[in-house]
């Protein structure tokens, strides 16, 4: 057993955004993306997170677990 092992673990998907799209937004005023998940319902992103780059993005999938479309 190592102390430091090299598998990634995955937070799992939150129960409330099962099933939901995981979407990119932009801010129309200064043009900020944010990356959640997409609530179709409420038109409500969840989870936020800020993206600086294409990194962030795929950061976002793989800690959750989602394989990117």
């Amino acid at each position: 057993m190592s102390l430091f092992s090299k598998q990634k673990k995955h937070t799992p998907v939150p129960p409330e955004c099962e099933g939901m799209e995981i979407k990119v937004m932009s801010s129309t005023c200064t043009g900020e993306k944010t990356i959640g998940f997409y609530n179709r319902n409420t038109r409500e992103l969840m989870y936020i997170e800020l993206v600086r780059s294409q990194a962030d993005i795929d950061a976002f999938y793989e800690k959750y677990g989602v394989n990117k479309p």
